[in-house]
């Protein structure tokens, strides 16, 4: 058994959606259970619906509720004419009806919850199954239509909730593995799940792909397939540098690191599932079906660098304080501090009396910053990026920190990290000085770079 996940470049329009039934029809032996996303741009312009909503901008919402239904009825013919997708028209054409009333409501409000916003940002995987679902039956794909709230069950944290993973187990067994085994595939969409009290959920942006290792964990699948528009992870972001390398084989624990750290390919918790169970997780190209992609295992090659992964939007916070010297206690303070405000952090350097910190979430450093001046002075420097050199064998490898600080010449670096495991070396510098500083360290390592 192996979960196949479509991600929404993979199911964009009438052409991926053909190609999308071509992979699952050639994998119908596996006995495949499929996830898809939103029509790409879907989400996006559903939040963008529910803003303009509650801000009272009804027309404008409705006019974007209009866009989206024309959008999936035009796919809809393309797929299977106007005679053979009528009811299917309808279905969608239903749903973007229940997304107006929605909108409607919440121009009355005038208040977007977390909850309201995960009700409309739902509607972009159920308007997307259903018009796959019928352009598979109608390729003679042997898919059974699920609904996702039926198997994710989560808690009640909207727009980013937490799933139950001893849950999501008994209802993948009672629900999902019975349709397997009499030949069926199922298919439902990602993102989206259900709290204990009914009421729907999602699980975060890009959590399509974590949809699909929950499934496959909870199955206890033998591969879990990624389908995108790229060739697989690769070396570099090839929108900066070009001439990146596919990996062809990366460890569970480096792809981890590199989706943390900017790496686009994957969402960050997508592998946690599978690599718990041991479960290979495949990226894969659906414009490409027959390339070989990125195989993400835990007996991949140990090198000492496998990948160089950026990503800018990141402010420093530097806490500076003589009483900090031998305090005990003062670290926890100070994290206490962002976990109040849900604020998380990404990379920490320490000295006996001060505290640099890096993080991407904007929405409360204001208050951040008051309440870290209980602690020193503070000093707050934004327009940073990251850079993160990640391999098992960085540790290994003594030279890897000096060549790396030596191929960036005078390019001022304010931070340093070795993490823990020994597999990511960060390094802190100029927003202005990433795309720059990523080409040079790929050149160091991996030989020819340059700009895209």
């Amino acid at each position: 058994m192996i979960v196949i996940k479509f991600g929404g470049t993979s199911v964009q329009d009438a052409a991926a959606i053909d190609r999308a039934a071509a992979i699952t029809l050639g994998r119908a032996a596996r006995k495949p259970v499929v996830v898809v996303s939103a029509l790409a741009g879907t989400t996006n312009a559903l939040l963008g619906v529910a803003d303009q909503a509650a801000r009272g901008r009804l027309i404008v919402a409705l006019s974007g509720i209009e866009e989206i239904r024309a959008r999936h009825l035009r796919e809809c013919e393309a797929l299977l004419g106007s005679a053979k997708g009528s009811d299917t028209a309808s279905e969608l054409s239903a749903m973007c009806d229940e997304l107006a009333h929605l909108a409607e409501a919440l121009s009355v409000l005038g208040d977007l919850t977390p909850r309201s916003q995960d009700a409309i940002a739902a509607y972009g995987e159920m308007l997307s199954v259903a018009l796959v679902h019928a352009a598979f039956q109608a390729r003679e794909v042997p898919v059974e239509l699920m609904d996702a709230r039926e198997v994710i069950a989560t808690d009640d944290r909207y727009t980013r909730a937490a799933p139950r993973h001893d849950e999501i187990a008994r209802l993948s067994r009672e629900r999902v593995l019975p349709l397997v085994k009499a030949g069926r595939i199922p298919l439902m969409g990602g993102f989206i799940g259900r709290d204990p009290n009914g009421v729907t959920t999602t699980i975060g942006r890009g959590g399509g792909d974590y949809s699909a290792s929950l499934l496959g964990a909870a199955l206890g699948a033998d591969a879990i397939e990624i389908w995108t528009d790229v060739d697989g992870m690769l070396t570099a972001d090839p929108r900066i540098v070009r001439g990146a390398r596919l990996i062809e084989e990366i460890r569970f624990d480096e792809a981890a690191e590199l989706a943390s750290f900017g790496a686009k390919v994957l969402h960050p918790s997508t592998i946690a599932p599978a690599v718990q169970k041991g479960i290979p997780v495949l990226v894969l190209n659906s414009r490409r079906p027959d390339g070989c992609g990125t195989r993400i295992t835990s007996e991949a090659p140990r090198r000492a660098v496998t990948a160089v992964a950026g990503k800018g939007g990141v402010t420093v916070l530097k806490v500076r304080t003589p009483r900090m010297l031998f305090a005990h206690g003062s670290l926890r303070a100070i994290f206490e501090v962002f976990e109040r405000h849900r604020t998380p952090v990404d990379v920490v350097a320490t000295s006996e009396v001060s505290i640099s910190l890096t993080t991407e979430e904007a929405a409360h450093l204001d208050d951040i910053v008051v309440a870290l001046r209980v602690f020193g002075d503070v000093a707050v420097e934004r327009s940073r990026a990251i850079i993160a050199l990640v391999g098992a064998g960085i540790a290994d490898h003594a030279s890897t920190m000096a060549r790396a600080l030596a191929a960036l010449g005078d390019t001022s670096v304010e931070m340093v990290s070795l993490s823990a495991t020994g597999i990511n070396l960060t390094l802190v510098v100029n927003a202005a000085d990433l795309e720059p500083s990523v080409i040079a360290l790929h050149r160091e390592f991996f030989g020819e770079a340059r700009a895209a």
